[in-house]
């Protein structure tokens, strides 16, 4: 479903988009966003998942399954399919955004922008759908929850949790809404922000140092993925879930991987596919990532200048978003431009690599990036770990600057309404789907250990 644009001859002020938005109240009452039970006739779980696998490479599907056994937080991030067929069964204010689609609190994180300053925002694009905003801060809501519950929080600390990323986002869309477009539109959240908001002193300044240090690391050639070998920079094989990609002529990965390099790369703007020139490919890998993308088709590209300066490219499958059942079919026949064109919609700073596969003999859609750099990537990581409750605030916060960018904020913010009605509206349903997720769960162990489904570590 396309993203309805305002008519540019008579645009609505802010005023007259808020009472459009607080009218829908009565379409759709704020106290209806609680709302979960399970329906009646719910596709079982387990078969949902076994379903998403049939399109994904067999020998990898035992590892997916491996690491979302390991928690119901794993769980909940693998089986988005599962998630999706039920939001969709719930009350929405039908305010439509670019939505994630998988909106879970370890999909927001840190990267570097173009200028190499550490920026936070979402970082996973791969179900990005146009969508009801409520499907992802519902989703966001609920891995809180269930991340907490699996530390052994108590359940008013569980809800406390989901009620903060639900009033970090309205009160956020509420600001958002009565700012210069284009001041919003460019908004951005820098780390070092982030890091001098932490209420812990000690973690801080520790979250501080390792910033300095990663971002100093980051101008140096990924010394653990790297290594030279006969004058040049090779991928450091790690198997299963690291391997090289040799040159042998019925290796279909390797020619896959070259096949998705070029057509990327002709598709590229002009002033993006001159700087590419700078590089050639040096070599091809196979990687397994992820929790969600596990069993999809994964490879990185190593290209390097003439002076041994390196670029490191990753071209990943692009299956359907699991919201197309229930919002409709992107406008986008290629799956890879769905994946870049919501990316670009949402996040403030974009890889200036970021493009897609065009190949018209081959039904596999890629996207391109630049690898993410796991080691800035961890800061994010370590916030969640050691301060949940600034890391929600923090996601909510992100999560209505993202949806902003497309969605009209003053509709959604008259929806929300400045009291707390919406909040508690929305912890309610975390509280009641995160207690789904954990029966889901644990019916996904009982189908492995029946040999339903076959689960073992890489």
């Amino acid at each position: 479903m396309p993203l309805e644009l305002v008519s540019p001859e008579a645009p609505p002020t802010v005023a007259d988009r808020r009472r459009i938005g607080h009218d829908l109240r009565k379409l759709v009452p704020r106290r209806l966003q609680a709302l979960w039970t399970q329906p009646a006739g719910r596709a079982d779980p387990v078969h949902t998942l076994i379903e998403t696998g049939r399109h994904r490479i067999p020998s990898l599907l035992p590892i997916r399954y491996d690491r979302m056994r390991q928690s119901a937080f794993a769980f909940l991030r693998g089986a988005a399919a599962v998630m999706a067929a039920d939001l969709a069964a719930t009350p929405a204010s039908g305010l439509m955004v670019q939505a994630c689609g998988d909106c879970h609190h370890a999909n927001f994180g840190t990267f570097a922008s173009p200028e190499g300053a550490p920026v936070f925002d979402v970082n996973d694009f791969d179900e990005t759908l146009p969508a009801p905003f409520e499907w992802d801060l519902k989703r966001l809501a609920t891995s809180f929850v269930v991340d907490a519950r699996g530390r052994g929080l108590p359940p008013k600390a569980c809800r406390a949790l989901a009620r903060s990323v639900v009033t970090a986002y309205r009160e956020q869309m509420a600001h958002l809404s009565r700012l210069d477009p284009l001041v919003a539109w460019r908004s951005r959240t820098h780390v070092a922000d982030v890091l001098a908001g932490i209420p812990d002193g000690r973690l801080r300044e520790r979250e501080m140092r390792t910033l300095q240090e990663v971002t100093l690391a980051s101008q140096r050639h990924y010394p653990k993925l790297l290594e030279r070998e006969r004058g040049g920079w090779r991928i450091r094989a790690r198997p299963p879930l690291i391997v090289p990609l040799t040159r042998k002529a019925d290796d279909t990965h390797e020619l896959a991987a070259r096949t998705a390099f070029a057509s990327y790369a002709a598709t590229l703007p002009e002033e993006r596919a001159a700087l590419l020139s700078r590089y050639r490919l040096a070599d091809l890998a196979f990687k397994v990532v992820g929790v969600g993308s596990v069993g999809t088709f994964c490879a990185i590209g190593l290209f390097a200048s003439a002076d041994g300066h390196v670029l490191l490219l990753q071209a990943k499958e692009a299956q359907a978003s699991v919201l197309a059942p229930y919002a409709g079919r992107s406008q986008y026949a290629n799956q890879g431009k769905r994946v870049v064109t919501g990316q670009r919609l949402m996040q403030t700073v974009t890889d200036v690599f970021l493009g897609w596969t065009q190949d018209a003999g081959d039904d596999r859609h890629c996207y391109v990036r630049q690898l993410k750099d796991q080691r800035m990537a961890m800061i994010g990581s370590q916030i969640a770990d050691a301060a949940l409750p600034y890391h929600a605030l923090l996601c909510g916060q992100t999560l209505a600057r993202a949806h902003a960018r497309s969605g009209d904020a003053a509709q959604i913010a008259g929806y929300m309404g400045s009291g707390t009605a919406f909040d508690v509206a929305v912890a309610g349903f975390a509280m009641a789907y995160a207690a789904q997720t954990e029966r889901d769960h644990r019916l996904f162990l009982e189908a492995i250990k029946a040999g339903v489904i076959e689960a073992h570590p890489a």
